[in-house]
């Protein structure tokens, strides 16, 4: 039997072809180098095959061969980790990209989405329906990676985490075999999506409950950097007893010339507080007026859909460029975590670049730590710093803006990420600590479902002894 240059046989790469509807492409394919791109042009990965698939069947079959093979095996929803771990070094990677079909069912606010998806994709469907659920604020980042992480967006504080808002899954295990995963049916295996990242089965349809948002009150208020530190003191005042309607976090942008803000402002470092409010504007008003009172330099708040809202940053972070991050949980803003974020915040070095003070309250410490696999409930607030660029070259600046400004948070932060958050070279401890407690469930139900760590190209849960 002749084994081709992928390590993949002959034989078994026919067989594979012959049995899938979606596309094989291996290394002498002419689309080879547009399928094995991801979000990330920081990740650079040659797989041995990229299989497109259309439905759960040819997911099995990608699955099936890994299993044959030994290959490790990516699963790719969105393609928008960071990390890169849509995507691997001579292995097999399951693209869904093709199996992103949403369907709304208005009457029990539920909506089906194929593991695909992005978004863009829900957000479009379910507004149309006057619903929503629960999401990021990038409208390209997809469903997959984003659930089985937990996921957190503008309406999080309202409705909980995403992945709070799961009531089923279909599920391609190791073993290739397809289950539903629910409250009822595989209950542990439920239990470990919903935060467990991608390491017990390949998701190929969610089943998510929607709540009602139809037009919010959402934008940016923009300010000068002397502005920070009062914003910040009345920030963590304020959530903690807001509305939980509203959705706001802080943070330090490059200003973009956007037509909105007042010319003198662009391509200048300021501070930001973004805004959702699912509700009337004269409350948003109200609401609002102690940040309005600190005097912004750019008051864009206008009323649209949500869709429009979660879409509006996705020009700033465009597929296809250089992108490193780091990120940390909060209990707390305290004195010191302010000091850092003032001396650090205002070397924001591009307009790409941000650093995003997002609050976590409301309804997702609604639940305790143990009720999913997210584990840090008790976290109410996480900062991420975030930097891009089209140039390779100008990324080390960049890089040790990120390290440095999250260095100097350290020890002001709960001291674990969250896993969405997490680039690939942090290391097991960084995992554990994301899990905490629920880690040691997570490896027992990683050993029941995938006892030979197949899917391993995450942030890796090893199996159990």
């Amino acid at each position: 039997m002749s084994v081709t240059a992928t390590g993949i046989s002959d034989q078994s790469l026919a067989s594979l072809t012959s049995s899938v509807r979606g596309q094989v492409i291996t290394p002498a394919s002419a689309d080879y180098d547009t399928a094995r791109r991801v979000y990330n042009a920081m990740i650079d990965k040659r797989p041995a095959v990229v299989i497109r698939c259309v439905d759960a069947a040819d997911v099995i079959a990608g699955v099936k061969l890994g299993s044959q093979t030994g290959l490790a095996v990516a699963v790719r929803s969105g393609g928008h980790n960071a990390a890169g771990l849509g995507t691997c070094d001579g292995g097999i990677v399951l693209d869904l990209s093709p199996m992103k079909n949403v369907r709304v069912d208005p009457k029990n606010r539920r909506v089906r989405v194929g593991g695909g998806a992005v978004w863009g994709d829900v957000d479009h469907a379910t507004s149309a329906c006057g619903l929503a659920v629960p999401a990021g604020v990038i409208s390209t980042t997809g469903v997959g990676g984003l659930t089985l992480g937990g996921g957190f967006g503008h309406i999080s504080r309202g409705f909980g985490l995403t992945c709070d808002n799961l009531i089923s899954a279909d599920v391609v295990l190791a073993n290739g075999t397809l289950v539903t995963a629910s409250a009822d049916e595989h209950p542990d295996l439920f239990w470990a999506l919903r935060g467990g990242g991608g390491n017990f089965g390949v998701v190929t349809s969610f089943e998510f409950q929607a709540h009602p948002v139809n037009l919010v009150c959402g934008g940016v208020l923009l300010y000068e950097l002397d502005k920070a530190r009062a914003l910040l003191e009345l920030y963590r005042e304020f959530i903690v007893d807001a509305p939980r309607e509203l959705g706001i976090f802080f943070g330090y942008t490059v200003a973009p010339p956007a037509p909105f803000i007042p010319e003198s402002v662009h391509l200048r470092p300021v501070a930001k507080m973004v805004v959702c409010y699912n509700g009337s504007e004269d409350k948003a008003k109200k609401l609002l007026a102690p940040f309005r009172a600190i005097g912004p330099n750019t008051d864009f708040m206008p009323v649209m859909p949500l869709a429009a809202l979660n879409s509006a940053f996705d020009g700033l972070f465009p597929t296809g460029f250089q992108d490193y991050w780091k990120a940390d949980y909060d209990k707390e803003i305290s004195d010191g975590a302010i000091a850092a974020h003032l001396q650090h915040g205002p070397k924001v070095p591009s307009p790409h670049a941000v650093m995003h003070l997002y609050s976590l309250n409301g309804a997702i410490q609604d639940r305790k730590n143990g009720d999913t696999a997210y584990a840090w409930r008790d976290a109410s607030f996480i900062h991420v710093m975030l930097a891009e660029d089209p140039d390779a070259a100008k990324m080390p600046a960049q890089v040790a803006w990120v390290r440095e400004y999250w260095d100097a948070l350290r020890p002001h932060s709960a001291g674990a990420a969250y896993v969405n958050f997490l680039m690939g070279d942090e290391g097991a401890g960084r995992v554990q600590g994301t899990y905490r407690e629920n880690h040691d469930r997570l490896r027992k139900i990683k050993r029941q479902y995938d006892p030979q760590n197949l899917l391993r190209v995450n942030q890796n849960i090893e199996p159990a002894a």
